[in-house]
């Protein structure tokens, strides 16, 4: 496990994510995982920088690219994938799959495929913490898409009214599936946020310590009953919306685009704050992980028809009055 308190575990779970996000890739293109997923490179940054500030009791709801987030609270990346491919030993037996793992014993609430969801989660586990008197905060992730969404513009009210401690993370990557935000998000992020009073920072979202700083900040007043926080973090992710689009052959981003994003990588960022041939160290130690995480989550069992309907009612399957068993 990385410890997130350091640079060097820092990088190592930006190359995790990377890793398994490419691991994730192969398996799709084999067939290995069925119905794709949304691929998180490139944004590994958010993930990391923004965990990396967090305390083991705070909390986190995710997306449907949340692989990342998952990741950076702590999951452990052969159960993950093994979620990812369906089977028993998953996170989530299997249930979950990509966009929707989670482990409460973690803080992670769950990732969600509804866009801008997770915001409300986040706000009723903030306000469930005053509640109880416990020093939790939590964090909402979300996409530029998400701004349009009034559940998520709710979430904002009520934080603010309440002065809960959550944390909104916008991840902007510049596109709503393959909608420019730019023609999509009337005035901007930081603004919606600001409109509620929301203390708003805009930040590089390709450069880890630079989030993780911004993040500090804000769970750190946040913990001490100062209210809810708005980070913006730009960011952009070098694969598709969704695995689909290389079948698809969609072209809404020209190469040059592409390219100059990709000069701005997060990982060569953080293995340039490390002394000399360590990054290398940890991404060997990382390419192990994954290999062990790979031969646990294909050699774990898949679920049987049986149980298709487990985990649906609290007391078992309860037809209807009138209806016969």
């Amino acid at each position: 496990m990385s410890d997130l308190g350091t640079l060097a575990g820092r990088y190592r779970m930006l190359r995790l994510i990377r890793g398994f996000e490419e691991l994730a890739l192969g398996l799709v293109k084999s067939g290995a995982i069925t119905g794709g997923i949304h691929p998180y490179i490139g944004q590994e940054a958010v993930a990391v920088g923004v965990c990396a500030a967090l305390r083991p009791q705070d909390r986190i709801t995710s997306t449907h690219r949340g692989h990342g987030h998952v990741l950076a609270k702590g999951a452990a990346p052969d159960r993950l994938l093994a979620e990812l491919l369906g089977r028993t030993g998953g996170l989530n037996q299997g249930r979950g799959g990509s966009m929707h793992a989670a482990d409460f014993s973690l803080g992670i609430l769950g990732a969600n495929g509804m866009v801008g969801a997770g915001g409300a989660i986040a706000v009723g586990a903030a306000w469930s913490a005053v509640q109880a008197g416990e020093d939790r905060v939590a964090v909402a992730f979300f996409g530029d898409g998400a701004l349009n969404q009034g559940v998520l513009l709710e979430s904002f009210n009520l934080a603010a009214m309440w002065r809960l401690p959550v944390l909104f993370v916008c991840e902007d990557n510049g596109y709503a599936t393959t909608l420019p935000a730019s023609v999509a998000v009337a005035g901007s992020a930081t603004g919606r946020a600001a409109a509620f009073g929301i203390p708003a920072v805009e930040v590089d979202g390709m450069d880890t310590e630079a989030v993780r700083a911004a993040a500090a900040e804000a769970v750190e007043r946040a913990s001490a009953g100062g209210g809810p926080g708005f980070l913006r973090c730009r960011t952009y992710r070098y694969e598709g919306h969704h695995t689909m689009e290389r079948l698809m052959k969609l072209h809404y981003r020209t190469p040059e685009e592409v390219d100059g994003w990709r000069g701005l990588d997060p990982l060569p960022r953080g293995a340039a704050l490390l002394p000399p041939g360590q990054a290398a160290d940890l991404d060997a130690s990382v390419a192990e992980q994954l290999a062990a995480a790979s031969d646990f989550a294909l050699a774990s069992e898949l679920p049987s028809p049986d149980s298709a309907l487990d985990h649906l009612y609290a007391d078992g399957l309860r037809p209807r009055p009138g209806v016969p068993a």
